[in-house]
């Protein structure tokens, strides 16, 4: 599912993306790519190197950006053929690992209960644990509803890591966000803003001398569609405002905002009175979560037409993410 790590048996670390899955196969974006492929991704890379074991991995210095996700697509298309899929219900080519090719996963729940019977724990490690035992006791979200993602999860930590945790359920998500918010107010913890999308989000603050963040998973029951149900056409570039009508899975990736009211800022991308977006539907994940029911967001995206095949019912989204241009985004009002 979302959130869940994986190597594979060439030494590439990917995390999950989404809950909708080919046969055989997972969608996912590389996060993590070994020393000796370095030179294969002609990208700009963090200077800082991480260890797996006894695997050198590098990093992108930006990993979600469209030249990014289309010079990955290149190279894995000229040299691990593999990893790339054409998905005939968005007709396009996805960067898709063969679960033929997974080595090893890492389920942000599992990894929690492992760090948690750790006899030898390492300072974060313990901070770590000892931050979800705040906010699963403030909170009431059983400990079980939580897990660990990040460099801790895969025990590839530094002095300089953060704490990086998950909490599964959008009604725990929202109870995990109003216990962060209260213990801000007492001082406990404070946030951290980076920018205009941090303050938005108030998902990224600081506990002792540590910075944290937190996101949110489905639960099973949660994920309410399977891989080939519907039928993608992308139609055109457009821009407009408008006002959330439904945030209730705005919290996951892809984050879904149900919309209205939509107003055009664009007359090149004018949208036709019979395509009108009953949702904005982000693929980047700095996108989750930033505005809530009632408010206004400005979007910028590619406008699909989306077919039902058991139905044949059809309505129409906006995708932000396509991985196709920089320019799109959802910013809040």
């Amino acid at each position: 599912m979302d959130g869940d790590t994986f190597i594979t048996d060439e030494g590439f670390i990917f995390s999950v993306f989404g809950y909708e899955h080919p046969p055989g196969r997972v969608f996912a974006f590389l996060k993590y790519i070994p020393a000796r492929f370095k030179t294969l991704f002609h990208i700009e890379f963090l200077e800082r190197k991480w260890k797996h074991g006894k695997l050198e991995l590098f990093r992108a210095e930006k990993l979600y950006t469209a030249q990014n996700y289309q010079t990955f697509l290149k190279t894995f298309r000229r040299d691990f053929p593999s990893y790339v899929y054409f998905c005939p219900f968005r007709g396009k080519e996805i960067i898709s690992a063969p679960l033929s090719n997974v080595k090893k996963v890492y389920v942000p729940r599992k990894c929690l209960q492992v760090l948690n019977r750790l006899k030898r724990k390492d300072g974060l490690q313990k901070m770590t644990l000892d931050f979800v035992d705040l906010v699963s006791g403030e909170s009431g979200i059983p400990f079980c509803d939580f897990g660990v993602h990040g460099s801790v999860a895969l025990g590839m930590h530094s002095d300089k890591s953060d704490i990086d945790i998950v909490v599964y359920g959008s009604r725990n998500f929202r109870k995990l966000e109003a216990t962060i918010e209260k213990l801000v107010k007492a001082g406990t913890l404070s946030y951290v803003f980076g920018n205009r999308l941090d303050k938005a989000r108030h998902f990224k603050g600081r506990y002792v001398n540590r910075i944290f963040m937190y996101n949110a998973i489905r639960k099973p029951e949660e994920i309410n569609t399977g891989y080939g149900a519907f039928k993608y056409t992308a139609i055109a570039s457009v821009r407009f405002e408008c006002t959330v009508k439904d945030d209730c899975e705005a919290m996951f990736r892809p984050a879904t905002y149900e919309i209205e009211n939509c107003e055009s800022t664009d007359s090149a991308s004018e949208l036709s009175k019979d395509k009108i977006p009953k949702s904005v539907v982000s693929m980047i994940g700095c996108y989750r979560n930033i505005a809530r029911r009632g408010d206004r967001i400005r979007v910028s995206g590619v406008l699909e037409r989306v077919e039902n095949l058991d139905t044949g019912a059809i309505h129409y989204q906006t995708v932000v993410g396509t991985g196709m241009s920089e320019d799109e985004h959802v910013w809040p009002l």
